[in-house]
This record gives structure tokens, sequence and C-alpha cells, in this order.
């Protein structure tokens, strides 16, 4: 089999995505295409040397250039987003037209419904949608899936996930490992939950609490987010009495960036400044963006899957690392490959047409050997 693709988005994600495709996806050729035509020419210069052939070519697009867009899709089979999620509607709608597989990094749960109103004619066009494949939302909760399908009478489901720098760093006690929309994306907002078997909105930012990590991590904090869970407090109300997630950070970070939301500079509602309208998230955007991004790739994704279970608890827990070898970061691995992993699914008809909930259409089991086959060394314990 030989499968086309497509990647939208030649930055960190995307790269690592399209490096993914080329090694385990039977890719006859890969595109990435980004805003940034020079952007896109290096990624795929470097993709060809990582896989040590020619598979990849680049393509400078505009992804609100419906025109464009379609161009691309129309000679591809898969197609991965690796843009900030509020394309993702659009790029859909298009997608399912012109009858290619389409999967994102997601991260915005409604969104993700808005995305699930295109099931009928993905399925008239022969097609799968499946958004929401990075790391958290993606790989955790298809981790999250799996262990309570695993367990008797299962209870409930936490999910605690972070992507760091190896150690805390000023001012914040943290590096910026993927795009700044996208953190205060998940940092501010609602947090789809379940409680006491049913679906709630709790307020992200809160519900602070610790967890310890071998050293040299230790003890860190955790504390909701928004989008994490996705579609799983619908999939599973009825089946568990509680399903969360959290982001893990290192201590302090939380009273920081409370601080700084609390000040208003995460507001989306334009302000006056020496006679300009300011969004001041943009401006927060702006100065804090390059101070977070620190140029030191060693990072580390932590993540801690728990099911509880009537007479079972599984805990499933990986730690990932910066690779030298291939110069991805952790975040890299976890979000490009995650969403890779489905991205071949998609590719080789393993997913039902439609638009699909990843937690109940991707079998857990075959995911996680897919994951030890990319190095990700999962330790699961049961008590």
């Amino acid at each position: 089999m030989s499968i086309r693709y497509v990647v939208l988005g030649a930055g960190m994600q995307g790269l690592a995505a399209a490096y993914d495709f080329g090694r385990f996806g039977d890719a006859e050729s890969i595109i990435l295409a980004d805003a940034d035509g020079e952007s896109a020419q290096v990624a795929a210069a470097r993709l060809n040397k990582l896989l040590a052939c020619d598979l990849a070519s680049h393509a400078h697009l505009d992804v609100r250039d419906e025109t464009a867009v379609a161009g691309l899709l129309n000679k591809a089979d898969v197609c991965l987003s690796a843009v900030p999620y509020f394309f993702n509607v659009e790029l859909t709608r298009i997608a399912v037209a012109c009858g290619c597989h389409f999967c994102d990094l997601g991260g915005n749960t409604d969104v993700v419904f808005r995305q699930h109103e295109f099931d009928e004619s993905a399925k008239k066009s022969g097609v799968s949608i499946a958004p929401d494949c990075g790391l958290a939302p993606g790989m955790a909760n298809i981790m999250a899936a799996h262990g309570i399908r695993q367990i008797e009478n299962p209870k409930g489901a936490y999910i605690r996930v972070g992507g760091l720098p190896q150690k805390p760093l000023p001012p914040l006690g943290y590096g910026l490992f993927f795009s700044m929309e996208g953190l205060t994306n998940e940092y501010f907002g609602k947090a789809q939950v379940l409680r006491n078997g049913k679906r709630i909105e709790v307020d992200t930012f809160t519900e602070l609490e610790t967890l310890e990590f071998p050293e040299p991590y230790g003890r860190c904090e955790a504390f909701m987010t928004a989008g994490g869970t996705s579609t799983c407090p619908w999939t599973f109300e009825g089946v568990v009495e509680e399903f969360d997630e959290k982001t893990i950070r290192f201590p302090g970070h939380y009273d920081k960036m409370k601080a700084i939301h609390e000040l208003g500079l995460l507001d989306l509602e334009p302000v006056q400044v020496d006679g300009q309208q300011v969004v001041p998230r943009h401006l927060f955007h702006a100065v804090a963006e390059p101070v977070l991004k620190t140029g030191d790739p060693n990072d580390v994704v932590l993540l801690r899957v728990t099911v509880t279970g009537e007479k079972q608890d599984i805990i499933m827990d990986m730690i990932d690392t910066y690779d030298a070898a291939t110069g991805f970061t952790a975040m890299q691995r976890t979000t490009g490959f995650g969403a890779a992993m489905v991205g071949i699914m998609l590719g080789k008809g393993q997913l039902p047409t439609g638009s699909v909930r990843i937690e109940e259409a991707v079998d857990g089991a075959g995911y996680m050997a897919e994951m030890e086959k990319r190095g990700f060394d999962v330790r699961i314990s049961t008590s």
C-alpha cells in the first residue's frame, strides 16, 4: 500500500508527524505545506535527510486559501492539520469535499463538535475524520479508554500530563515547546469533566494538586485545563463516575500564571493603549513567547493515566525526553507521532468512515503496541 500524505503546518509538530509517516506509514509521498514557504522547504529537506530518501516535498500555502488547500488535498489520501485549532472546521469541510481522510492536533472541544457535524457527508465521501489526535487530547485519551476497558466495573479515569523543560526555567518555571495560542487556549476557559457520573464544566486553573515522579523531576503540581478530555466525558458518561485531565508543571508556575490572568493580561477584550486598540492576550503572546522559547531542546513529557475500578486500579506512567539522534523534542515526539499513528490508521482504512471519536474508534492495545515501536516506554502497574 502506498499512501499520499499532506501535513498542513511545517513547524515542530508537523515535521515530527511527517517523519513518522515516512518511517511507519507506507508513504508514497509527503507534502509539508506552510504559509512560510521557506520554512516548509527547510522542513522537507530536513525530513528527506532524516529518512535518507526523497519522499518529502514542500508547498507554500495559506490554509485560508480554499482553492489552494483543495488543490493539495485532491491529490492526497490523508491530511494532518498541525496548524492552530481554529482553522480545523474549514479544513475538515475541504478534506471531506476532496475525499481525503483528515486528522489534527486539536485542542478545542467546541471546534471538535463542529467537525463532527460533517459525519454524514464524510460517510458519503468514504472518508474518516479524526480530531484531537495529539498528546492530550489524543494519546492520553486513547490510553485512558484502553484502561477503562481493561478492568471490571471501572470507576474513574484521570489524566495528568505536561511538556516541560528538564529543569525549571525562569521566569515561569517553564519553557514553550508548542504554540503559544495552544497554551493560553488550554489554560483559561472551561474544562469538561465527569463528576458523580454526570458531565459538568469546571473552571480551568483550579483544583491544584501535587504528584511525585522519579528524580530528577520529583514533586510537581497539576491543575485543571481545557480541551484535554476532548469528547471523553460524553463517551464515558454512564460508564465511569469520574473523568478529568490536569496539566503538570513544576511547583510555582500555577501561582505565577494565575496572577497574570487575574491582572487581565490574558483577556481577549481589547483595551485602549495610547489611542490604540490592543488585545491583552495578543500582547502577552508577543512579549512572552520569545522569553519562553529558550532555544534549549532538552525537554520532558510527563504522563500519568490512572484508571480506578471496583477491584483493581491501573496506573500507566510514561516519561519521554528530547531525542538527540533525530533532534526531536519530547513534545514533538508525543504530539506529532501520536497524531501520525492515527493518520496512518486512516490511510490504511482501519477506522470507520464518518467523524469518529478516537477513544471509541482506535484499538487501544494496537495503539500502545505502535507506541512501543516508536520507543515510548509505558510502565504499567496494577493494584
